[in-house]
């Protein structure tokens, strides 16, 4: 089966995004002709839902627990058979959703977009180090070669997401690739270019880094 962007859903978590909202939703429509399904998970105190209802996506309202339980909702609550996930700061392209769907047709489980493998300026070098520290431990203890564990932005077949357990919550984006690559789905990268944010980060990435650290440890020695 050849999936089209009527396939798609487009999934994210968000938390006080009302800025960004807008644009985001609005560069997915315009990459997946309006067809792609959207679906936010909200726990903002500002007009994010709002927003984002008024442009067709499907918001879940839920108390704020942390970057990965949201986007665990996210991702479980998306219908169609290709599942994209994107940040609703616009730090990731939309208009690259079409390279996703292409890789996701020749037969890749997990299509990854990977901020370094283009020059960007827009990640503080304290990120990018910790970034290439983890994207070399997962290589070495799963045996894939990847360059960006953390990135945020990428294609799923529906059944890799239902078919594993979840546990990570700010580790959740590392989770989503490395084991996948554990049960042997066929994983590719491509390259993506990362802008800057809009709007205030919300993660701490001494302690953020650490507890990814921790996960990707941690699986490599589970069955």
């Amino acid at each position: 089966m050849e999936f089209t962007f009527s396939n798609i859903s487009v999934v994210m978590g968000s938390r006080d995004e009302e800025k960004a909202i807008g644009k985001v939703i609005t560069d997915i429509k315009r990459s997946t002709e309006n067809q792609a399904e959207i679906v936010v998970v909200d726990g903002s105190k500002d007009k994010t839902p709002e927003i984002a209802e008024s442009m067709g996506a499907r918001v879940i309202r839920q108390k704020p627990q942390g970057y990965g339980i949201a986007v665990k909702t996210a991702l479980l609550a998306a219908t169609r058979d290709v599942i994209i996930t994107v940040d609703c700061d616009d730090t990731y392209p939309a208009e690259f959703i079409p390279q996703f769907l292409q890789k996701i047709n020749e037969g890749y489980d997990v299509v990854s977009g990977s901020r370094l493998m283009m020059a960007t300026d827009s990640m503080v070098k304290f990120n990018k180090f910790g970034n290439e520290t983890f994207a070399k431990l997962t290589s070495l203890l799963y045996g894939i070669r990847v360059t960006d564990v953390t990135t945020g932005m990428r294609a799923y077949r529906k059944e890799v997401i239902h078919n594993i357990n979840w546990t990570e919550n700010v580790g959740l984006s590392a989770e989503l690739l490395f084991r996948p690559a554990k049960k042997g789905y066929r994983i590719v990268e491509i390259a993506i270019p990362y802008r800057e944010r809009i709007g205030e980060t919300k993660l701490n990435p001494i302690t953020g880094g650490l507890k990814i650290l921790k996960s990707i440890l941690k699986y490599s020695i589970i069955k």
